[in-house]
Formats: structure tokens, sequence, C-alpha cells
């Protein structure tokens, strides 16, 4: 089928500049009310995603995210926040931008055009075919993104795409399209609205579910987060007191002579 570009389309809204600053927020956020539901569309093959990555992922496989510009700051923010959360080494799960670690808050000019780029960045993780790589853009065609999956591809890399066109180059190359089409921006061509809190969501759904699924989670608890601050130790002595039923001091001491939530409770069971 033909690709659509509906991210570059026209705005429902204009005259914009002489709307009153309630008239604009309001405008936005019932845009942005319609993303869950685009997003809602693709839960299935986000589903088949978790499904295949876990025994990758619990064999040693690693989680790469490839983008530019917004939508590759938005992997490496997923990617930043699963250690703490999960006691993950930051090298299980990694986000890559086109033009490297000064692009996360400058934009580099051109890098995302660089169809050699991605796969330059990955290769010196030494992949391997237990590795996953989702490549994340929401035109569905930046060249920095459909280069390295094309590459994946070669090297038979499970490989999905996140965009929010349409039939796009990118889910024609990928194993798995993830299509959240959330429609026009309401500054036209502006992804970092609608389109990047689609990619968010779905980052959220793709890396929370894996680590539900790979054991991280304990009822509904994050039993093995990192902690490094009084709010998480905090935390982690009533995971232990409910648990348990043990007192706030022994929970404590417990806690900081093994660790983790999930490591006292291991102890506990011996």
């Amino acid at each position: 089928m033909k690709p659509q570009k509906v991210t570059e389309s026209d705005s429902h809204y204009g005259d914009l500049e002489k709307k009153s600053a309630l008239e604009l927020v309001q405008i936005i956020n019932a845009e942005d009310a319609k993303v869950a539901d685009a997003v809602a569309q693709t839960l299935p093959e986000i589903a088949e995603l978790v499904e295949r990555v876990l025994p990758r992922f619990l064999s040693g496989g690693r989680l790469f995210y490839i983008g530019a510009g917004t939508s590759g700051r938005l992997g490496i923010l997923d990617a930043s926040e699963i250690p703490p959360t999960y006691g993950l080494d930051h090298d299980r799960v990694i986000g890559l931008i086109a033009g490297g670690e000064s692009a996360i808050r400058k934009a580099v000019e051109f890098a995302e055009d660089n169809e050699d780029g991605a796969w330059a960045d990955l290769s010196k993780f030494q992949l391997n075919e237990k590795d996953t790589v989702v490549g994340i853009t929401a035109s569905g065609t930046t060249p920095y993104v459909l280069g390295g999956i094309k590459k994946c591809r070669e090297h038979h890399l499970l490989t999905a795409g996140i965009s929010c066109n349409p039939n796009s180059p990118l889910s024609d190359l990928a194993e798995i399209a993830i299509e959240a089409v959330v429609g026009p921006e309401v500054v036209t061509g502006s992804t970092r609205m609608k389109s990047g809190t689609a990619q968010k969501m779905i980052l959220n759904l793709i890396s929370t579910t894996l680590m539900i699924r790979a054991g991280l989670v304990l009822d509904n608890k994050m039993v093995n987060m990192q902690l490094s601050n009084n709010k998480l130790w905090d935390r982690g002595v009533r995971y232990i007191v409910e648990a348990l039923s043990i007192s706030n001091e022994e929970a404590l001491e417990a806690l900081k002579k093994y660790g983790s939530v999930q490591s006292v409770l291991n102890a506990y069971a011996e």
C-alpha cells in the first residue's frame, strides 16, 4: 500500500497566533486526548514484540532503541529509566540517537540523514542474534533509522519499527510494525507533540511489560528497584513489612543487609 505522510498534513486549526493561551491549551489538550486511542490500535503488535523479545532477553539479549531528534531522545529516556526502576545493568536496554550524545541536548545537523550512522553506532556493541533493535521515527522515513533496521535484518536480529504514518518505509523494513496514527499535529509537522506522546506511551508499554514478564515485578511492586534516595528506601521498607509482616526496624536492617527488596524476600523464603 502507498505510504501516507499524515505527520506532515496541515493542522486542523488555523490562525493559532490569534488565539488566547486558554484557547490554545484547550486545542492541544483535545488533540492529545486522541493519542491513547491511536496507541490502543497497536496493542497486538506491541504484545507480539514483547513475547518475542522475552526469551532473547532472558538468555542475555539486549534491547536497543534507535532514533533521531525527539524519537531518539525518547528512546534514551526509556532506556535510562530501566536500571533505577528494575535494578538491571545499563547495558541491557540501550538508547542510541543520531549524532551521538551531544544530540540529546542540541540538534546535530543532518545526522538523521546518514543511512550508515545507526549501524555504525550499533556495531560498537558487538551485536548478536539474541539482541533486538527497535527503530523509532514519527515519519517512518528517517534514513538513520531505516539504514539501521535494514542492516539488522541482514544480520538476523529481531527488529520492530514505531512510527505514526501508515504503510511507511519503516513498517516495510521492520519485522514488527507498530503504527500509531495520531493525525495531523496542532502545529503542522511538529511531531514532538502527539507523535512524541504516542511514542513515549508505546515505549512505556514495551519496557514495562517486558520487565514484568521477565520477573522483575512481584504482585505490583518494583522489588528490584535501586535504592538511590530516601523515598525509595522508605518504599522498600514498606514493601518488606507488607510482604513479611515484620517491624519497620527489622525490615530496614534486612534491606541494608541484602540490598534490595527481592533479595530480602528471597532470604526470608529460604
